[in-house]
Order: C-alpha cells, then structure tokens, then sequence
C-alpha cells in the first residue's frame, strides 16, 4: 500500500513539473434508476439503469441549455461543476439466475481535500490539460456520449477498459489506466480480481468548434488522430475537429471480491458481471456528459501551472456533508440494490 502511494505521489510529481494540469476529484451518486436524457429524452423509465453524479438538475429532459443556471447543487468536490456524469451499472449474475448490483467503493489519493474516499460510490472525474491556453474548455450546453452500449464485440483501442486489481487496497494501481497489458481489459477480467474491478472511460479530446451537440452525440468530437492510445493523450486533432478540448476521464472503482467464489460462477467458468445494458462481455461500457460548469471555471483550472488536485485554478472547493445533502427526487422507483431475477429494463434469454 505504501510503496503504490509512493508511486501515485512521484507519477503526479513528474507531471506537476511538466507543466501538466491534473485536475481530479471525486462525485457521490445522486440517483441510480433509469434515466438517460441524452439517449432517451423524456422516457422514464429507460431501457437500462445508470448510475449517476453531479447536479441537481439531472431529470429525463434535460434542456440543451446552460445546466449551472438550473442546478443548485452538486456531488461533486468543486462546487462550481454542476455536470452530469453517468454511465451503466455492473451487476453479478449467480450459477442460480439472479443478479445483484455490484456495490462500488470510494476512489483514493484525492489531493487537497477529503472527498474521494467518504463518497458514496459514485465516479472519480478526470480533466487533463497540457497548460495554459492548450485546450478550450467545453461551453454552455455541451455534451457528449463515447461508446455504444450495444457493442459486443473488441473493436476499440483504450477508449475504455477494466483493470483487474492483484490484491486488497488498490493492488496493481500504480500505472496508468488502459496502459498494462497483464492488468487492463478492454472488456470483463476472464477470471477473480482479488482485489476488485477499475473502469476506465476514455472521452474524445477534440471538437469541431461549432456544434454543442449532434444527434447521436458524438460526431462534433473525435479523438486525435493517433487515436485512444492512452491516458492523457496530447495528439494532434483532425482538421475536422481542431479544437483541442480537455481530456475528461471518468474511473469506477467496483468491489467485485465478495463475487470471486468460483462455485457462485456458471458451472462453465465463465466470468458472471453484466452491464445493466445485458452485456455480459464489457464491450458495451460506455459514458455521458453534460457540461455544467459555472462561469470559466473549468478554463481557469485546466490554464493553471502544473496543477494536480481537486482545486486546480483556484476552484471552490466543498466540504463532502455539503456535496451528501445534494439530492433528486427519484422519478422511477424499483429495486437497484436486492437480488433480482432480471436485469431492469432488460430481457435475458
């Protein structure tokens, strides 16, 4: 445990020294149901749960407007991001049938304050910047989706993967996400991680600079021309897409180990976790945003001098009782936590 936080503590170091901004920091769950307002706007329920963090003004019609003059609150540890972040579930399926929803535990190595690990699940949010006046930040009505959840099959390099832990405390954690073949995954872990799961979402770092959406919410970004190779990416952008923008992360941290009893696995040892989209293979992790900084917030942290923290450029941070009292009233009631005999939303065979 010690030697990886050393490790964290000199690869953070080395980029502070670079020049390189590094803003990080945790957000609470502020409702797990079925709700996508980029996908399926004003359906409730959605086809499959989310889990999902940031401001209070998530519902299932979010207009394509600035969300921080709706929102009046957020999970998150600055309290000027009143985004959206929200990706699929993961969820264990017995030799029996039945699924449970895989809890999640708080992140660590949260610089300059205390709220990554006294989360409540929930995400660990990622900006990247290469310095000052490198990247625009996203604007008023931005959003975004990268993956498809409907995939099954390899097909991406790095936009997403899964780290398999070695061991208890964050074993295998010291290397950068999507980076080590023995331990990253681009889809499910074949075998027991004893020491949990890590997801990795890897969002587009450039933008056409015109359109804040498009209907299928991706083709106003792209990733370098290089492509996804790893984390914090600095490529050149395509010329239909010039505008460098911020390398937006999110990482999930899933304790799968009270699931690593091989008899509870199917009888032909297969590995047992779903996305609450069905998918069984972890092709199809995927991730939305909906940009909701106040003000030029986020420009001022991503222009700051070699920052790595959760108050780059000087941000307003809040204390985690301030950020656990930000809430939603839920607009679709059904079990999110028992054993189920079925995925939400979801027909199985």
């Amino acid at each position: 445990m010690l030697w990886s936080a050393l490790v964290f503590a000199a690869v953070a170091q080395a980029q502070i020294t670079a020049g390189l901004n590094h803003l990080r920091f945790g957000c609470s769950q502020i409702t797990i149901e079925r709700l996508d307002p980029l996908v399926n706007p004003g359906m409730f329920p959605t086809p499959h749960m989310h889990q999902v963090v940031g401001g209070n003004a998530f519902n299932a019609s979010m207009p394509g407007t600035d969300i921080s003059n709706i929102a009046s609150c957020t999970t998150c540890g600055p309290a000027d991001d009143l985004s959206n972040y929200w990706t699929a579930n993961l969820y264990f399926r017995a030799r029996n049938g039945s699924y449970k929803r895989v809890p999640q535990v708080p992140n660590r190595f949260l610089f300059n304050d205390r709220f990554t690990t006294q989360t409540s699940g929930g995400v660990t949010v990622y900006y990247i910047s290469p310095g000052k006046g490198k990247v625009t930040a996203f604007k008023p009505g931005f959003r975004m989706l990268v993956g498809d959840p409907m995939n099954r099959a390899k097909k991406y390099k790095s936009q997403s993967c899964f780290r398999c832990y070695s061991g208890p405390n964050f074993g295998g954690d010291d290397l950068a996400p999507c980076s080590d073949s023995r331990l990253d995954f681009e889809g499910f872990p074949p075998g027991p991680c004893l020491g949990g799961i890590r997801s990795n979402i890897l969002y587009p770092t450039c933008w056409d600079g015109k359109n804040l959406d498009t209907p299928n919410h991706k083709d106003h970004v792209a990733y370098p021309t290089s492509g996804p190779s790893n984390f914090l990416s600095t490529g050149n952008c395509p010329a239909s897409h010039p505008v460098k923008i911020p390398q937006l992360m999110l990482e999930i941290v899933w304790d799968t180990t009270q699931f690593n009893n091989k008899a509870d696995w199917p009888e032909d040892g297969s590995q047992p976790f779903y996305l609450s989209t069905g998918d069984n293979t972890g092709y199809g992790q995927h991730g939305d945003y909906v940009f909701g900084w106040k003000g030029d917030a986020l420009q001022k942290a991503m222009d700051a001098n070699g920052c790595f923290s959760a108050t780059c450029g000087n941000l307003r941070s809040q204390d985690i009782t301030a950020a656990k009292k930000c809430t939603i009233r839920k607009t679709v009631n059904e079990d999110a936590d028992g054993w189920l005999t079925k995925l939400p939303g979801i027909q199985m065979e």
